[in-house]
């Protein structure tokens, strides 16, 4: 019998895998040409609509031709980085800005984000509508710039390396779309403030933070703190000794609101507005509009908008009754971010967000499946014939098989990306999150609890709930010092080379995909390929210091 998990289309994959290609090609080839990439779009598009009816195969190749073309060009465009920029010294330049993007306050008298230019100097006049990093200080002490305020600014304007390395923060403003970075200087006047929108969303996460807080603050502020950075995505809060611990079990996933933080708190709205025994459609517009304005008030940070795309395109197939699947739903969410924001598909939480939830739909679910059907509880007795203690027991057997084949399929597409974007090789990780995940899930539902209760006004409600996260924090907390102790937990480590990275994430991919549509039925050795990719990688294409 084939595992339900298998069988469902994804036609968009179509789409998205060429035109992802052309996109990394044209970043190895730092950028084709649009002409270049307009004559061989069409060069695939028109045999393609020729052979459409007839020849599907041929038809097919055309068409990933005329997508990597597309993506290509994408890139090209969406870098806009001009040759002649490259010996552009660094130079003291003022800049209108807009803030697109405020990152959290260490320092109170300075502000960073990410903004586009909308005024510059005539002889910066190319640099209008470019975006990019700044570092500056806040016109006044105790001022906020926050997200979509429009502001005049000065300091020092430097160009970023075209493809700086994955693991440092100029890759990470280079996977964003920078060119620029604008730091040593000063913020001299917010020319227009943030929109109101802009203001409630601030104003409600401070007031988040205090509910989070009630009672607790005093008693544990550094477990409070975790809570905040798990519910609110305030990676800030996180002290030196969190965030090693966080990043030396390779758990440090749990403080970026993504597809976990969405899923669980989309899974309790429904169960909320269930309860309530509010009408399907009602409960839809609902539940998508509390959880866009969870995302907007935790920052609106790209992975979590990327998990809100997938939640509401799977909810709306459900509601809609039309031919969907969760395999349908991420490869349409990724289509669409690609076409937005094509530069996100060399960001880390890109990566990381849809390769572990492809990983888990393409292998994790049905190797949890077919494991299920080899080993059955209790084969030889008759389900009809079960007590109550046959009934737990296969329960646990069934949620123990499928935590270890979802661990499994998350860590293949983790441990890579661990040692690519963070120079740690972490093979403990399996162990960590197969038990950090369900604990962690329990904490984003306490959470959830404590903030409903506080908008509520029911203060002992939020006061019980922000104790339950607690003691399941300190519980974390307390196995990861365990934990990292052990030796050969974690290492310190790197690729051999840059391409391996890239290429290893999409063998696996590959491997993925293959074994997917073959249904994974070619034998028993087809599981194997993907953690065989793994280990082969670790031993010849990974360097240990």
């Amino acid at each position: 019998m084939t595992p339900r998990s298998l069988g469902h289309r994804a036609p968009l994959l179509w789409l998205v895998l060429p035109y992802s290609a052309g996109l990394a090609i044209s970043k190895a080839l730092h950028g084709l040409s649009p002409p270049i990439c307009l004559t061989l779009g069409l060069a695939g598009l028109i045999p393609a609509a020729l052979w459409a009816s007839n020849r599907p195969k041929l038809w097919a190749l055309a068409l990933c031709i005329s997508l990597g073309a597309a993506g290509a060009a994408s890139y090209t465009l969406h870098r806009a980085r001009l040759p002649e920029w490259t010996t552009l010294p660094p130079r003291e330049a003022k800049l209108g800005l807009r803030v697109d993007y405020a990152f959290a306050r260490v320092h109170e008298n300075r502000t960073t984000g990410l903004a586009t230019v909308r005024r510059a100097e005539p002889h910066l006049a190319d640099l209008i509508g470019q975006r990019v990093y700044f570092s500056l200080r806040n016109p006044s002490a105790g001022a906020v710039v926050l997200r979509s305020a429009e502001i005049d600014a000065v300091g020092v304007l430097e160009l970023l390396p075209e493809n700086p390395p994955t693991n440092t923060f100029d890759g990470y403003l280079a996977a964003s779309g920078m060119n620029f970075t604008l730091t040593r200087g000063q913020v001299l006047r917010v020319t227009s403030p943030p929109t109101a929108f802009r203001s409630f969303c601030e104003n409600t996460a401070q007031h988040f933070a205090r509910i989070l807080g009630h009672q607790v603050e005093e008693r544990r502020p550094d477990l409070a703190s975790v809570s905040r950075a798990m519910l609110l995505g305030q990676k800030d809060e996180l002290n030196a000794e969190q965030d090693a611990l966080f990043m030396r079990s390779g758990t440090m996933h749990l403080f970026a609101i993504s597809g976990l933080h969405i899923g669980v708190i989309a899974a309790g709205i429904h169960a909320l507005f269930s309860l309530l025994r509010v009408p399907r459609l009602p409960k839809l517009v609902l539940s998508l509009t509390l959880l866009w304005l969870y995302v907007q008030i935790t920052g609106g940070a790209p992975s979590a908008v990327r998990a809100f795309i997938m939640v509401a395109l799977f909810q709306l197939t459900l509601q809609l009754r039309l031919p969907g699947s969760p395999l349908s739903a991420l490869t349409t969410a990724a289509l669409v971010v690609l076409l937005t924001e094509p530069l996100q598909l060399f960001s880390a939480s890109f990566q990381m967000s849809y390769g572990i939830v492809a990983a888990l739909l393409l292998y994790g679910l049905p190797l949890s499946e077919t494991w299920l059907r080899r080993w059955p509880p209790f084969p030889y007795l008759p389900i009809k014939t079960w007590r109550w203690w046959h009934r737990v027991a296969a329960a646990a057997w069934h949620w123990l098989l499928s935590v270890v084949a979802i661990g499994i399929a998350a860590i293949l597409f983790s441990v890579p990306a661990g040692v690519e974007y963070f120079g740690l090789f972490t093979p403990g990780a399996l162990l960590a999150n197969l038990a950090l995940i369900p604990m962690s899930s329990l904490v984003i539902l306490a959470g959830m609890g404590s903030l409903v209760c506080g908008l509520a006004g029911f203060t002992v409600g939020s006061a019980l709930c922000n104790h339950a996260a607690i003691l399941v924090l300190w519980g974390m907390e307390t196995g990861i010092r365990w934990f990292v102790a052990v030796p050969g937990v974690y290492h310190v480590a790197a690729f051999a080379a840059e391409w391996i990275g890239p290429v290893t994430f999409a063998a696996l991919l590959g491997c993925m995909i293959f074994g997917y549509h073959r249904r994974w039925q070619s034998g028993v050795a087809i599981w194997w390929l993907p953690p065989a990719l793994i280990v082969l990688v670790a031993i010849f294409g990974v360097n240990y210091p």
